[in-house]
């Protein structure tokens, strides 16, 4: 497994224990619908700046490991 699919993975598991759609997630962090799907997916290439917006609602940290 990679770290992109342990990701997404945690990432569509925080999602749906908070109760919220994709769609509401979207609104919530100012991305589009189509981005968070992208992200639970781990499929094309959305900017770094729209994981931290969407991680950041759902109280999740994107940290750097050395």
């Amino acid at each position: 497994m990679d770290a992109v699919s342990a990701l997404a993975r945690e990432l569509r598991r925080a999602r749906k224990e908070a109760g919220l759609t994709q769609g509401d997630l979207a609104d919530l962090a100012g991305v589009s619908e189509r981005t968070v799907r992208a992200l639970e997916t781990a499929t094309g290439n959305p900017s770094l700046r729209a994981v931290v917006s969407v991680f950041d609602v759902l109280g999740l940290k994107v940290g750097v490991a050395r």
